[in-house]
């Protein structure tokens, strides 16, 4: 005897007939059959678009036209403008204490090597002085401002990223600012002794003829070529940021820098020995082992950050 179902029991789906059923129940089985198959794409449609839309996106992801992301990047340049100038103006007011911290590592050298002559630049022309007190005021108005300058960069980009990526504005802001510091002060302590002693080798007696090299430096080749340098430096420092922002944007992945490790500590030895002249060993492991540590950092941040490869469906 058929035991009473049990009106409280949930009631099982019925199961799709196959071929063999539907051939036997006839034209009708088959058309059930293909409703309910048609039935089970569609439901599988949308769930397949449920998921998708339940996947994150950007914050008010409105999308903009390139006269509107014109029109944000000047707004941006004039802020980070103000900026500048308000750290350039900060820095004349101590002008003449920035130049003196700048000529240091050069004036050690010199006196090393001519003890009995005195330091001096020399200017070639009247307005040389404020020129140069101007570049070294607008230097340090870009060291001064850096951390406004980067959170300017952060706010161009960040309509762009997720919510989870925005949290990061502050680490990238000190991050940044602390890397590019980094370099600044790598440059002066240590790429700066190692390059003027080596420049200041180059000079003496020439030969038996008596030609005596001497060197008589102006204010305005010393400030354009240390100047430079320190920004140089600080660029070359936001390495392991740049490479970040490059896995973030699903560029680089962390085992293709891993691969590429090698052929980066090859660049960094061959960059060490172009920008610390000379057959000084010291100068060149020190220049090189700092980008190979920045390199690898980046790697170790780009494992981080990077995008997870999205999971498939085995389905």
């Amino acid at each position: 005897m058929t035991q009473p179902s049990d009106p409280g029991e949930p009631k099982m789906p019925a199961a799709l007939p196959t071929e063999a059923e539907a051939a036997v129940d006839g034209p009708l089985g088959a058309a059930r059959a293909a409703n309910l198959a048609s039935a089970e794409r569609s439901a599988g449609a949308l769930a397949g678009e449920a998921a998708r839309s339940s996947e994150p996106t950007p914050e008010h992801d409105v999308r903009m036209t390139i006269w509107e992301h014109l029109d944000e990047l000047r707004r941006r340049v004039i802020t980070s403008a103000v900026f500048l100038v308000v750290g350039a103006l900060v820095c004349w007011g101590f002008r003449q204490k920035l130049l003196g911290w700048l000529v240091e590592p050069y004036a050690k050298i010199w006196y090393q090597h001519f003890p009995k002559i005195p330091f001096e630049l020399q200017t070639l022309a009247p307005a040389d002085v404020f020129v140069n007190y101007m570049q070294l005021s607008l230097v340090g108005g870009i060291v001064l401002g850096a951390p406004m300058l980067f959170y300017q960069l952060w706010a161009f980009v960040s309509p762009g990223l997720y919510a989870r990526e925005k949290k990061y504005v502050i680490p990238f802001v000190v991050f940044s600012t602390t890397l590019f510091a980094s370099g600044v002060a790598f440059a002066y302590y240590v790429a700066f002794p190692f390059t003027f002693n080596y420049f200041f080798s180059l000079l003496g007696q020439v030969g038996d003829g008596g030609t005596l090299l001497t060197s008589r430096p102006t204010m305005e080749f010393y400030m354009d070529f240390t100047t430079k340098t320190l920004l140089a430096f600080g660029f070359i420092f936001e390495l392991p940021l740049f490479i970040t922002f490059m896995a973030m944007a699903g560029i680089v992945t962390p085992k293709q820098l891993v691969k590429f490790g090698r052929w980066a500590v090859l660049l960094s030895f061959i960059l060490g020995a172009v920008v610390t002249p000379g057959p000084e060993v010291t100068s060149q492991l020190a220049v090189s082992g700092a980008l190979v540590t920045l390199y690898f950092l980046s790697v170790g941040l780009s494992f981080l950050v990077a995008k997870k490869p999205a999971k498939t469906d085995p389905g």
